[in-house]
């Protein structure tokens, strides 16, 4: 070797390092020019604000840019800045990194970022992303000048054991870093870089938004004239957009380019219903554009769905679909955040949970959502359109978020008796409640149809009380999860107790509630007896007017359309005991009263008990469990009428 270079040795453990940081952190091989892009704009970056700084710093800072250079023949790929450049002893720091450190120091630092969240940025130091490089090169060559000095290094290895120090008296300002691809594997992820193309789709990808421009040469072939040949010239064009929208205001950015931009981050043909930019400053600096779509995506319900918010630090691409920054309920959510500083590991591939990402997450949640409640208050149509699209989704926040619970109640709305075809909000239900109501009235069900006939309908339809008509599956958990809403309690009308009486009415009908009770007293107990195996206690009724009996569980038991739910999923479901309820004015209880009482063809009353029980069952949109057996009951008491 001359004076000028020097061949140092890796340790022994570092074909080992290389290993885990080729195989084990990144998952994509073409991720190492998003690691190259990204310290190309860092040192770019870094000049500036150099040249800022120091003033009798003699540098160009005129063109700042990055140039993607391709070499198909000899199967090179160079990515080149003219940004701040590195020193020797820089090199030897930042390239050597992990060379240097050992298996043991890095496994340690990877540890620290992933349990800790350790502040210390490791991606950003050179050497840990630089080595994604060997995922695709067999050999790498980086040449260096820091701006300001006058000679230049070129470092250069094939990571398997040596590597090679060069002292270099003319290069330009800046870094260039040039691999020698392995050749194309695409079982193993392997792709062609030196397609024009593939690159193009990958500064599309991961850099698009990068602040500074990323050239390459590209070629143009003609139309040729009949009888002449195609002629191939060669064009320097910039291959990134560098429109990050998110970072200018509103009113700088035409309503076209904004639905551009969320096609081009939701995948989607629709255009947005609304659209919200965001910046924050302070602790946590980072700007944000999010749109809420105006058709909800076919996949919005799966369990494999992905979430919509594409993750940027500095402008540079992280990972799209990131699920910290909002919650599960607000999946629907598409857009882009640009933090200035998070916590991520070392391939720039998973975010850590801290407080950052907390903080993130607050915040977007709390935009979200007051943007939909302006929406509401101000653009009826508008939210009509999103409740019908996301307002299932959005009722799964009323179980899951608890900080955001009141503002979540404020912004749904419900189906309810009040119209057969709108929706009222709480406020507006509480608003319609009668004198002396302290209650919201609700049943859930499978649907409108079934819940408007249930017998547990009837009192309120009687006495003119709006009941909410809740049909959506959400609907039966959240439900048990809240408990009021301006000071209003939540009461099922299929559970527990209902008194729609006023106390002048209660008192006027004690005497004859009293003499009911003793009347049907020896039914209610026989009842009670004869289908223990299905019921738990059987009473009078104040909830019905017309059908004979309903069924009605405790104030905290599971509701039926719930235990489907659960036993639809595969989730064994105890079998709870509910309660009978009977009306006392229907002929059918009264005569059953009558025929116990007389103890006439005990055999008859059970099967007359049985059916009772399974019409109310039916009644509510309940399952049998023996529908042969009832069939046979009623087909045997129909054919005697005949």
């Amino acid at each position: 070797m001359t004076a000028h270079t020097e061949q140092l040795e890796f340790q022994a453990e570092t074909r080992q390092l290389l290993d885990l940081m080729v195989h084990s952190i990144y998952t994509n091989k073409d991720s190492f020019l998003r690691e190259l892009i990204s310290n190309a704009s860092d040192a770019l970056d870094k000049l500036r604000l150099e040249s800022y700084q120091d003033k009798d710093l003699d540098v160009d800072v005129s063109d700042l840019h990055i140039e993607i250079d391709i070499d198909k023949a000899a199967r090179t790929l160079t990515i080149r800045d003219n940004g701040i450049g590195m020193s020797r002893d820089e090199v030897v720091d930042l390239i050597g990194t992990l060379a240097k450190s050992g298996t043991a120091e890095v496994r340690r630092k990877l540890k620290e970022a992933k349990d800790a969240a350790a502040s210390e940025e490791l991606i950003g130091q050179f050497g840990i992303g630089f080595y994604s490089t060997f995922m695709v090169a067999d050999k790498v060559t980086l040449l260096t000048r820091r701006a300001g000095e006058d000679h230049a290094t070129r470092w250069e290895s094939t990571g398997e054991g040596t590597y090679t120090l060069e002292h270099v008296n003319e290069a330009p300002q800046g870094s260039s870093v040039t691999l020698h691809l392995m050749p194309e594997d695409s079982e193993n992820g392997l792709h062609d870089y030196t397609s024009e193309w593939k690159i193009k789709e990958l500064v599309k990808k991961y850099s698009d938004f990068i602040a500074w421009p990323i050239r390459m040469d590209v070629a143009r072939t003609s139309t040729p004239a009949e009888g002449e040949e195609p002629e191939v010239t060669i064009e320097t064009e910039t291959i990134n957009s560098m429109k990050a929208l998110w970072t200018r205001s509103k009113d700088e950015v035409s309503e076209d380019e904004y639905k551009e931009f969320y096609k081009h981050v939701s995948h989607a043909w629709d255009e947005p219903l609304e659209v919200i930019p965001m910046k924050a400053e302070g602790t946590f600096e980072y700007q944000a554009l999010l749109f809420i779509p105006s058709t909800a995506p076919f996949d919005l319900f799966m369990r494999e769905r992905k979430a919509g918010i594409h993750l940027y630090v500095k402008r540079v691409f992280i990972m799209d679909d990131c699920e910290e920054l909002v919650p599960d309920y607000l999946r629907f959510v598409k857009g882009v955040v640009d933090a200035q500083d998070l916590s991520l590991n070392v391939s720039r591939e998973i975010l850590q949970q801290d407080r950052q990402i907390a903080a993130i997450r607050r915040r977007l949640t709390k935009k979200v959502l007051s943007t939909i409640k302006d929406m509401k208050a101000n653009e009826p149509e508008k939210y009509s359109t999103f409740w019908t699209e996301f307002g299932r989704a959005l009722k799964e926040g009323l179980m899951a978020d608890a900080d955001n619970r009141k503002t979540l109640l404020d912004i749904s709305s419900f189906a309810s008796t009040n119209s057969e075809e709108g929706v009222t909000t709480l406020a507006e239900y509480v608003e319609r409640m009668k004198d002396g109501q302290e209650q919201i009235y609700f049943m859930t069900g499978e649907s409108r149809h079934l819940i408007e006939s249930s017998p547990h309908m009837e009192a309120f339809k009687a006495k003119g009380l709006e009941v909410l008509v809740l049909t959506d599956p959400v609907d039966e958990m959240w439900v048990d999860a809240v408990s009021d809403f301006d000071g209003k309690t939540f009461q099922s009308i299929a559970k527990g107790e209902v008194d729609l009486d006023t106390e002048d009415e209660k008192k006027a009908a004690e005497a004859e509630r009293e003499e009911k009770e003793k009347e049907f007293g020896e039914l209610l107990t026989w009842l009670t007896e004869t289908l223990s195996d299905d019921i738990k206690e059987t009473r009078l009724s104040t909830r019905l007017t017309t059908s004979a009996a309903c069924i009605v569980g405790d104030a905290f038991s599971m509701s039926p359309t719930l235990e489907k739910m659960y036993k639809a999923s595969g989730q064994p479901v105890p079998h709870s005991k509910r309660i009978l309820e009977l009306n006392p004015e229907h002929p059918l209880v009264s005569g059953l009263r009558e025929a116990q009482a007389a103890n006439d063809n005990a055999e008859n009353l059970t099967e007359t008990a049985q059916l009772l029980y399974g019409m109310a069952l039916l009644a509510e949109g309940g399952e049998l469990s023996d529908p042969a057996h009832f069939t046979r009951l009623l087909a045997d008491r129909l054919a005697r009428t005949v």
